[in-house]
C-alpha cells in the first residue's frame, strides 16, 4: 500500500484500519441481535473489508465508496491510533476532548467553502432516498479525507491559506434505509483540534480561535453547518427515509444561514487573531432527538443531512448575535421552523443551590458606594424609636437618713438579698442576717448567724416583711427562706426567730411575696404555697397556725413577680413563633396565674412584636391599667389590663435603649429602669415620644441588678425611697419623688428676683482651610483679601470671638500623619508636632493681627492669658481619628464661667462621607457624652441639669461649630438646579443634620438650634473656582460647615446673623455666626432666701405626692 511521505513519524507498523478490528466495532458486532445474519458462505464477513457486503448497519469506512469500488490506498484518512505513529520528539500534552455536540461533520464539495472545526471523523452515510433526491451528488461519486502529506510535530499548528480550505465529503455505497452510524473520532490523538481542508498538501492551522460551544457567532461569509447528534444505542430506531430526512431537516439546515454551530473549537476566515475563551459548560446528558415527518422535496443542491440532534440551551451570559440571512443560492420548497433559541430541554447549569424550606437569598445589589464621598439619592426617612434624652438631669437622686446628710455605705456581699422597711435595712446572705439602722450609720446594729438563732448554719436565699394588722408591727417581722426548704420568722427588733416551718417546701426556697394580709412563697420546683388568713380576717398568718395552700408553676423560672393580683412568670426556654412572621422570631411566653382564686386556670399570652427575654415588670401609680415589662435588647412591652376576661394584653412596644432592661419600677409618675452599664433612667410615659427627665450613674460600670421601692417608708418615715443593688455589690437609696429636681425648677422660675443679667456679642467664625496658608488670602480676588476684616466686622464690637478652623495642616499626608502618631520624640510640650504647631502659629499671628486691624480701638486678649474677668477657663480637645489614635477628625473645647454663667465653644470635624451618618453621629455622642472632660468646678450655680461641669452639656451655653460634614440626600444635578434658582427651602427637606435632629431621637444635636440657612451649600468647590466639584468623585454639594447653639434657657441666645463668605482658597466656604448672649450674675443672699421658701412648697407638694402613692399601693395590695 502506498505510503505518503512524512517527516518525524515511523510508518513501518501496519495501518490498523486495514487488518484490526476496533473495540468498539467488536462490542457492536457481539451485542448486535441480527449476528447470524452477518456470516455469508460459512464464515463472519469482516467489517474492515472494503469489498464486504454491507452489513444491516451500514458503516462508511475509509476505504469504501458507494459502488463497491476500494479507493486508491493513498486518500485513506491519518491513523487516529496512537501504535502506528511514533514520533521521535516528545509531544506536548493533548488539550481536553471536545463535547459530542461540538464535533461537525465534512459538507458536500459542491457547497460553498465552509469552516469545518472537528477533524478526521468518520464519514456519515446518506440514506438512499435521500441521494436519490439530490441531483447534485452523483450515487456512485464519493470523497474521502485526504491524509497530510506533512504530519510532524514542528507543523502542527502552522497556518495556511484560507483559500485552501474545502470541505471533503463522503458518502456510503450502501443503500439500505437503516439510520446512520454515528461518526467516530480518536481521543487519543490530538489531531482532532486541527481543522478540515480540501487542499491535498494542507497544513495544521494554528491561528484558529476557540468560541463557546454556545456561541452563534457568523463566521465571515461561510454558511456554518451544525454538528450532528449521535442518535441512542441503546434503542435503536429505524425510521423511513422521508421521516429519517424530515428530522435532520428540522433541526440542522446547511442552506439556511440562521443554523448556529456549536462546536467548541472554529477556525476564523480572518485570521487576524487568535482568542481564548473559557471551558464550555458541561455537557448535557444524550437524549434521543423528536423525529418529525415532512413530505416536502429537497432542493438540488441541499447537502446530506444528519441525524437529529436535540437542541442545548444558551445560557443567558452567552452573547447570541443574530443569524445571518439564509443563502440566496438555497432555496427549499417547505422546511420545518427551527426551534427558538433556549428552547431546549436541557436547562443551562445552576449557578447556586437554595435547599428546601431555606430563606432565599438577598437580591444583588450594587456595591456599596465609597465611603469617603459618592453620590447619594433620596433615602426613605426613619424615625428612630429611643426616647428623646436632650434634657436629661444627670444629678443622682441620694436620700439619706443621717442628720448630716451623709449617704450610708452599705456593702451586702455577693448573692445576698436585701430588704428595706423605714430605716430598717436587712441584708442576709449565706449563714449571716445583718439588721441597720440607715438613721444612725451604716454600720449593722445586729449581726445574727444562723447557727445561733436555729441550731444549724441554713443558708438564706430569699426573705419579704410580713404584713401585719398592727400598724405597729409593719416593717419589723420577717420570713426567711432556705435553701434547704425551711421558712423562719425573724423579729428584726430583738434579733429573735419567732417561728420557724421546717420543710414547708422540698426544694429551695426561692420567691417569697407580699400581697394584702396573705404570703405567697415558690420553690425551685415549681411549688407555690399561698399563706392566706381565715375567712374572718381577724388574725395574722403564722408558719405554725396557717395551712397553705398548694399551686403549681412552670420549674426553672426566670421571672416571677405579683402584679395586680395575679402570679406571672416567665420561663427562658419558652418561646413562641411570632405569627405573620419569619419561623426563626420568636417571643418569651408569659404565663399568668390567678393563684388567689383556686380553680382559675392559667393564662399564656406573649407580646405583638419581636422582643428579648423578659427580665422585669410593673405598674405605675400615673398609669394603673397597664403594665410594663421589661426585655432583653432594650424593649419595654406595655400590656393593658383593663379586658373582660382580666388577662393582660400586649397593645405596644417601646425601644428604649441599645442595652438591656434588667430592672423596672414604677415610681410615682416615672418608669425606673435599670441597665447593664450601672445607670439608672427615669423615663416620663405621658409623653409621645417617651422623655428621659433623668439619667445617673448608680453603680459604675457594673449592672443594676434589683430596684424596688419600700412601700412602708411611706407612713414610717414620710419619703419614698427606692432601693437598688448592683454587681458591685453596693446598696444605694434613691429620692423616689426627685425633689432636688423639682426645687431647682422652681428656682428657675424665680430667678429674676435673685439675679441680674447683662447681654454680650459673641461672633463664631467656621472654616476648613485645606491646608490653606495665612499668605493665600494677601492676594488674589478682593473677597479674599478682606474675608478676615469683613467677618470680624459682620457685628458690631463683639465681646467674644471664636475662630474655629479644621484641616490646618494637609490630612492626606500620609508622612505627617505618621510622625504625629509614632514620633513621639518629635513632640513638643503641648503634644504637636513641630509642623502642626508652626502651622497653628502661623495662623494665630494672622488672626491676632486682623483683629487689631479691623477694631483698633478695643483691647482683645487671648483667653487663656485673661484670667480676671473669666474664670474657671479650660480648653482639651478629643481625638476621634484612627479609633481615638490621630486628630484628623475629632474637637477641640473650651469652657469658662462669666459672672454666673458657664459658655462651652465646641470646634468640631466629623466623620466624612456621604453615607456615614451613623459614624457623624456616633462622634457626636463621644464628644459630647465623654465623661471627666474638664475638672470638677468651684461654681456649682453655673452649670444646670445636676452637674458639675465636668461635661459640655453640664454648661448653661453651649456653642458648636466646625465641618460636620452632614449631606443633601439628593441627586447631585437636583440640588445644583436648587441652587442655581435660589430654592433652598426644596434642598432643607434632604439635609442629613436636620432630618436626625428631627426624627432620630437619639442623636445627641436634638435640643440643639440652628440659624435659618439661607446661603447656597459651602461644600464642595474647586479650590480657587466658583464651581462645585468637577473631579472625578463629583460630590454633591453640601452644608458641611455650621453653627449650632444651645441654652438651658432658649430665650438667653438670639442669633443675629448666619452668613457665608466667597473665599476660594479652599474647597469650603467659610461660615460666620453672631449671637446676642444673656449672662446672668446671682446675689447669694437673696437666692437663699428664695430658696427656703420654694423648699417650704416642696415639703407640701411632697405629701400630696406620698398621699396619691400610698392610695395606689394601697389598691395593689402592697401595703
Amino acid at each position: 500500500m502506498e505510503q505518503p511521505s512524512t517527516n518525524g513519524v515511523d510508518t513501518d507498523s501496519p495501518p490498523p484500519v486495514q487488518n484490526l478490528r476496533s473495540k468498539f466495532e467488536q462490542l457492536a458486532l457481539d451485542q448486535s441481535p441480527k449476528s447470524r445474519t452477518r456470516q455469508s458462505n460459512g464464515k463472519q464477513m469482516d467489517f474492515l473489508d472494503p469489498n464486504s457486503s454491507p452489513c444491516p448497519r451500514p458503516r462508511a469506512t475509509s476505504s469504501s465508496s458507494s459502488n463497491g469500488t476500494p479507493f486508491d490506498v493513498s486518500n485513506l484518512r491519518a491513523s487516529s491510533s496512537s501504535s502506528d505513529l511514533k514520533v521521535g520528539a516528545k509531544r506536548p500534552p493533548p488539550p481536553p476532548p471536545p463535547s459530542r455536540s461540538s464535533k461537525i461533520m465534512s459538507n458536500s464539495s459542491t457547497l460553498p467553502p465552509t469552516d469545518v472545526s472537528a477533524a478526521l471523523l468518520r464519514p456519515v452515510p446518506l440514506p438512499p432516498k435521500a441521494r436519490s433526491r439530490s441531483p447534485g451528488i452523483p450515487p456512485s461519486s464519493s470523497t474521502s479525507h485526504e491524509r497530510p502529506q506533512q504530519l510532524s510535530s514542528k507543523h502542527k499548528f502552522t497556518s495556511v491559506p484560507p483559500a485552501s480550505r474545502q470541505p471533503p465529503s463522503v458518502y456510503p455505497s450502501d443503500t439500505s434505509s437503516k439510520p446512520p452510524v454515528p461518526p467516530r473520532h480518536a481521543m487519543s490523538d490530538a489531531s482532532f483540534l486541527r481543522p478540515q481542508t480540501q487542499n491535498p498538501d494542507y497544513i495544521l492551522d494554528t491561528e484558529f480561535r476557540t468560541i463557546s460551544p454556545f456561541s452563534e457567532d457568523d463566521i465571515g461569509e461561510v454558511t456554518p453547518t451544525a454538528p450532528p447528534t449521535h442518535p441512542s444505542r441503546r434503542k435503536p430506531v429505524q425510521p423511513s427515509s422521508e421521516s429519517s430526512l424530515a428530522s435532520s431537516e428540522s433541526d440542522i439546515s446547511v442552506s439556511s444561514r440562521s443554523t448556529r454551530t456549536s462546536s467548541r473549537f472554529r477556525t476564523d476566515t480572518s485570521f487576524t487573531s487568535s482568542s481564548t475563551s473559557p471551558a464550555p459548560p458541561p455537557l448535557p446528558s444524550r437524549r434521543p432527538a423528536p423525529m418529525a415527518s415532512s413530505s416536502s422535496e429537497e432542493s438540488s443542491n441541499s447537502s446530506p443531512h444528519f441525524p437529529a440532534r436535540s437542541s442545548v440551551a444558551i445560557p443567558a451570559h452567552v452573547s447570541t448575535p443574530d443569524s445571518p440571512s439564509p443563502s440566496p443560492s438555497s432555496s427549499t420548497p417547505e422546511k420545518t421552523e427551527r426551534k427558538a433559541l433556549g428552547s431546549g430541554k436541557l436547562p443551562p447549569p445552576p449557578t447556586r443551590t437554595i435547599g428546601p424550606g431555606d430563606k432565599l437569598p438577598a437580591p444583588r445589589r450594587p456595591p456599596t458606594p465609597d465611603y469617603s464621598d459618592e453620590e447619594s439619592g433620596e433615602e426613605e426617612v426613619v424615625v428612630n424609636p429611643l426616647p428623646d434624652c436632650s434634657r436629661t438631669s444627670r444629678r443622682p437622686p441620694v436620700m439619706s437618713f443621717h442628720y448630716a446628710n451623709v449617704e450610708p455605705n452599705i456593702h451586702i456581699g455577693q448573692s445576698a438579698t436585701v430588704s428595706v422597711a423605714g430605716t430598717t435595712a436587712v441584708v442576709a446572705g449565706h449563714h449571716q442576717v445583718k439588721i441597720y439602722d440607715l438613721s444612725l450609720s451604716d454600720i449593722p446594729k445586729l449581726c445574727l448567724e444562723m447557727k445561733t438563732l436555729v441550731g444549724k448554719d441554713y443558708r438564706i436565699q430569699s426573705m419579704e416583711f410580713r404584713p401585719s394588722a398592727q400598724k405597729a408591727d409593719r416593717g419589723f417581722v420577717l420570713w426567711l427562706g432556705t435553701k434547704e426548704g425551711h421558712l423562719h420568722e425573724l423579729d428584726v427588733r430583738t434579733g429573735t426567730v419567732v417561728a420557724t416551718k421546717y420543710s414547708a417546701h422540698s426544694h429551695a426556697i426561692v420567691y417569697i411575696f407580699r400581697h394584702g394580709r396573705a404570703m405567697v412563697t415558690i420553690d425551685d420546683s415549681g411549688k407555690g404555697l399561698v399563706w392566706a388568713p381565715d375567712a374572718s380576717g381577724g388574725e395574722d398568718i403564722t408558719l405554725t397556725q396557717t395551712t397553705p395552700r398548694v399551686v403549681r408553676i412552670g420549674e426553672h423560672v426566670s421571672f416571677v413577680k405579683i402584679i395586680a393580683g395575679k402570679l406571672w412568670t416567665a420561663t427562658r426556654s419558652e418561646t413562641q413563633h411570632l405569627p405573620g412572621t419569619p419561623s426563626a422570631n420568636r417571643v418569651p411566653v408569659l404565663r399568668v396565674y390567678d393563684i388567689f382564686k383556686p380553680g382559675n386556670p392559667s393564662r399564656s399570652v406573649v407580646p405583638s412584636e419581636q422582643v428579648g427575654a423578659v427580665l422585669g415588670a410593673t405598674l405605675m401609680p400615673g398609669s394603673s391599667g397597664i403594665v410594663y415589662v421589661g426585655h432583653e435588647a432594650g424593649s419595654v412591652s406595655l400590656w393593658a389590663l383593663d379586658k373582660e376576661d382580666g388577662y393582660p394584653l400586649c397593645v405596644e412596644v417601646m425601644k428604649i435603649s441599645n442595652s438591656d432592661v434588667i430592672c423596672v419600677e414604677g415610681v410615682n409618675d416615672r418608669l425606673w429602669v435599670g441597665g447593664r452599664g450601672g445607670f439608672i433612667s427615669a423615663y416620663d410615659v405621658s409623653a409621645k415620644p417617651w422623655v428621659v427627665t433623668n439619667s445617673w450613674v448608680a453603680h459604675p460600670a457594673l449592672p443594676v441588678s434589683k430596684i424596688a421601692v419600700d412601700h412602708y417608708g411611706i407612713d414610717k418615715i414620710g419619703r419614698l425611697c427606692v432601693v437598688s443593688v448592683g454587681r458591685d455589690e453596693q446598696l444605694r437609696l434613691w429620692d423616689g419623688l426627685l425633689g432636688l429636681d423639682w426645687v431647682d425648677e422652681e428656682l428657675l422660675k424665680y430667678e429674676h428676683t435673685f439675679a441680674t443679667r447683662r447681654p454680650l456679642k459673641v461672633l463664631v467664625v467656621s472654616w476648613n482651610l485645606d491646608a490653606a496658608r495665612p499668605e493665600s488670602l494677601a492676594t488674589g480676588d478682593p473677597a479674599n483679601v478682606n474675608f478676615l476684616c469683613d467677618a470680624l466686622r459682620s457685628v458690631d464690637s463683639p465681646d467674644i470671638i471664636s475662630f474655629g478652623f479644621q484641616e490646618v495642616i494637609d490630612l492626606e499626608s500620609r508622612k505627617l500623619a505618621a510622625r504625629n502618631l509614632l514620633a513621639a520624640n518629635s513632640r513638643n510640650e503641648d503634644g504637636l508636632s513641630d509642623r502642626v504647631s508652626s502651622a497653628y502659629r502661623r495662623w494665630n499671628d494672622r488672626l491676632t493681627m486682623a483683629v487689631r486691624q479691623a477694631m483698633p480701638d478695643v483691647a482683645y486678649s487671648d483667653s487663656e492669658r485673661e484670667r480676671g474677668a473669666i474664670r474657671e477657663s479650660y480648653i482639651t480637645h478629643i481625638k476621634r481619628g484612627m479609633g481615638g489614635r490621630y486628630g484628623n477628625k475629632g474637637a477641640i473645647i473650651s469652657r469658662f464661667v462669666l459672672d454666673d454663667t458657664s459658655i462651652c465653644l465646641l470646634n468640631c470635624h466629623l466623620a466624612a462621607g456621604q453615607n456615614a451618618v451613623p459614624q457623624r453621629n456616633g462622634d457626636v455622642t463621644a464628644i459630647l457624652e465623654r465623661n471627666a472632660l474638664f475638672p470638677v468646678t468651684h461654681f456649682p450655680f453655673a452649670y444646670v441639669g445636676g452637674g458639675d461641669g465636668t461635661m459640655i452639656l453640664d454648661h448653661e451655653i453651649v456653642i458648636a461649630n466646625g465641618d460636620m460634614n452632614y449631606r443633601i440626600d439628593h441627586r447631585r444635578d437636583a440640588i445644583i438646579s436648587s441652587i442655581r434658582s435660589n430654592d433652598y427651602t426644596h434642598l432643607l427637606t434632604h439635609d442629613q443634620l436636620l432630618r436626625e435632629i428631627k426624627y432620630n431621637r437619639a442623636c445627641r444635636f436634638r435640643g440643639f438650634s440652628e440659624g435659618a440657612l439661607s446661603f447656597p451649600p459651602t461644600y464642595k468647590y474647586d479650590p480657587h473656582t466658583n464651581d462645585y466639584d468637577t473631579s472625578e468623585k463629583r460630590r454633591s454639594p453640601a452644608w458641611c460647615d455650621r453653627v449650632l447653639w444651645r441654652s438651658r434657657v432658649p430665650t438667653r441666645v438670639k442669633q443675629v446673623h448666619y452668613r457665608r463668605y466667597e473665599v476660594d482658597v479652599s474647597d469650603h466656604r467659610p461660615v460666620s455666626a453672631a449671637f446676642e448672649v444673656v449672662v446672668k450674675c446671682l446675689e447669694r443672699e437673696e437666692r437663699v432666701k428664695v430658696k427656703m421658701a420654694v423648699q417650704k412648697s416642696w415639703v407640701e407638694e411632697q405629701s400630696r405626692l406620698l398621699g396619691e402613692a400610698k392610695k395606689f399601693y394601697v389598691r395593689q395590695a402592697l401595703i
